[in-house]
């Protein structure tokens, strides 16, 4: 790999983590403090605002002329539409627990493919217009999402205990969010500097 592209994934892992750490703090708060679904989306929507802000210090200094603003509209409705999906799942396991097995192993398949397609589909129909084969970038993303979602559960499941208060709550949040935002980085700067090098 070049310096140049070096450069670049060096500093897509350093934006990219800080900014979706810095982000995921709006919707670890607003978990810790309510269970309000409506309240979670539009923090998750605020969550997509600054991780797509952070992308573009990247994005500018590598694209000529990019469309920071449709980048950051673009993340933050698919943020939004994630947390929609999650909150929708969420608000409904009761229902869904009645639900015969086959129908229920569908549902999830479905809306964790929407979930975790979601960012990658609405950066696609941006990024599309700088590099050739974008359509990398939503199955890259796909897999750092995963990944990093399972990096999130691992750090914060054996942590978050009943009873706790509303600081620890959320500091715990907050570190698995790292983890997680560390991890989505990595793979998505991997998966830039190849679609740049091409």
């Amino acid at each position: 790999m070049s310096t140049t592209l070096t450069t670049v994934r060096n500093s897509w892992f350093t934006w990219v983590t800080a900014g979706e750490f810095t982000g995921f703090l709006a919707p670890a708060l607003a978990g810790a403090l309510t269970s309000s679904a409506p309240l979670l989306v539009l923090a998750g929507i605020v969550e997509g605002v600054v991780l797509g802000a952070a992308q573009c210090v990247v994005l500018r200094r590598t694209f000529h002329d990019f469309d920071a603003s449709r980048w950051i509209g673009v993340t933050a409705l698919a943020a939004g539409f994630a947390w929609a999906i999650a909150m929708l799942a969420a608000g409904n396991a009761e229902r869904l627990g009645t639900l015969p097995l086959p129908a229920v192993i569908l549902l999830a398949a479905m809306s964790g493919a929407a979930v975790l397609l979601s960012l990658g589909t609405g950066q696609w129909l941006v990024l599309r217009h700088y590099v050739r084969h974008a359509s990398n970038w939503i199955w890259a993303n796909a897999l750092a999402w995963g990944a990093g979602l399972i990096a999130f559960t691992a750090v914060t499941t054996p942590l978050w205990q009943p009873g706790q208060t509303t600081v620890l709550i959320t500091l715990i949040g907050a570190l698995g969010g790292l983890v997680m935002a560390a991890t989505m980085a990595a793979i998505t700067g991997f998966a830039l500097t190849r679609l740049v090098e091409r």
